[in-house]
C-alpha cells in the first residue's frame, strides 16, 4: 500500500511538472521561417523581403507555367533596331484553333477593356482615346490602327499580331503584364475572326459552337 502511495505521488509531480508554464515554450525551431511566417501585405516593397533576409522577386519559378495555361510566346522580343524576332514571329500559329461561344465573349471582352478604347469597338481605330475632328476627341492626336481594313493588319500572321501584343509596337505598349499568354492568344483569335467576318474570308480562329471544351491543359501530365 505504501509503495503504490510513493508512485501515485510520484505520477502527480510529473503531471503536475509537464502542465507548468514553462512547457509551452516549443523549443529550438528547426525552419523558424516556416514556423513564424512573417506577415506580408499585397504590393508590399521587395526591398521589405530582402530587410528581412527573404530571397523573393515576385516573379513565378523559372520554367513553371500555371496549371491550363498555354506555354508561353516562343519569340523573344527584338533588340532596338532589330526585326528579325518580329519577322520569324509569322511562323508562330495560334494555338488556340477554335473558341466556344462563352470564350469568343470572353474575348471580346477582353479586346474591348485593354485594346477597345483605341482601336475601337469595332477594330476600325477610332476608340474613345484617338483626337477626332467629329465632336468626339480623345487625347491623342495619333490615329490607331485600323484592324478591320487596313491590309497591313488584315494579312498580318496570328503569330506576329501576338508578337505585337506580347512586347509592344510603334506608339502601342506591351500587354504581357495585363494579359496572360491565353488571354493574349484570345484576342488575337478574337480579332482574326472578326477581320474574316468583315472581309468574308477563312479565320484563322473562329466561334466553333462544337468546340466544347476550352484549350487543352499543356501543363497536364500525359
Amino acid at each position: 500500500m505504501k509503495k503504490l502511495s510513493i508512485i501515485a505521488v510520484l505520477v502527480l509531480a510529473i503531471v503536475a511538472w509537464s502542465c507548468k508554464e514553462t512547457s509551452r515554450e516549443p523549443g529550438r525551431a528547426y525552419m523558424p521561417d516556416m514556423a513564424y511566417s512573417v506577415a506580408v501585405e499585397t504590393y508590399t516593397p521587395l526591398d521589405t523581403f530582402k530587410a528581412l533576409g527573404i530571397k523573393y522577386n515576385a516573379q513565378p519559378v523559372p520554367g513553371t507555367i500555371k496549371r491550363g495555361e498555354l506555354f508561353p510566346f516562343p519569340i523573344a522580343k527584338d533588340k532596338q533596331g532589330e526585326l528579325v524576332n518580329y519577322e520569324a514571329s509569322k511562323a508562330v500559329p495560334n494555338p488556340i484553333t477554335a473558341m466556344t461561344p462563352d470564350q469568343h465573349k470572353e474575348a471580346e471582352r477582353l479586346y474591348l477593356v485593354n485594346c477597345g478604347i483605341c482601336h475601337g469597338a469595332g477594330l476600325d481605330g477610332n476608340g474613345v482615346l484617338h483626337k477626332r475632328s467629329d465632336g468626339t476627341d480623345g487625347p491623342y492626336a495619333p490615329a490607331p490602327a485600323n484592324l478591320i481594313s487596313n491590309a497591313t493588319y488584315t494579312g498580318m500572321p496570328a503569330g506576329q499580331m501576338m508578337y505585337s501584343v506580347t512586347y509592344g509596337k510603334n506608339l502601342m505598349g506591351p500587354y504581357s503584364s495585363q494579359l496572360s499568354t491565353t488571354q493574349r492568344w484570345m484576342v488575337v483569335a478574337y480579332v482574326k475572326a472578326k477581320q474574316a467576318e468583315a472581309n468574308g474570308g477563312a479565320a484563322e480562329t473562329k466561334p466553333a459552337a462544337d468546340a466544347a471544351k476550352p484549350a487543352a491543359d499543356t501543363t497536364a501530365k500525359k
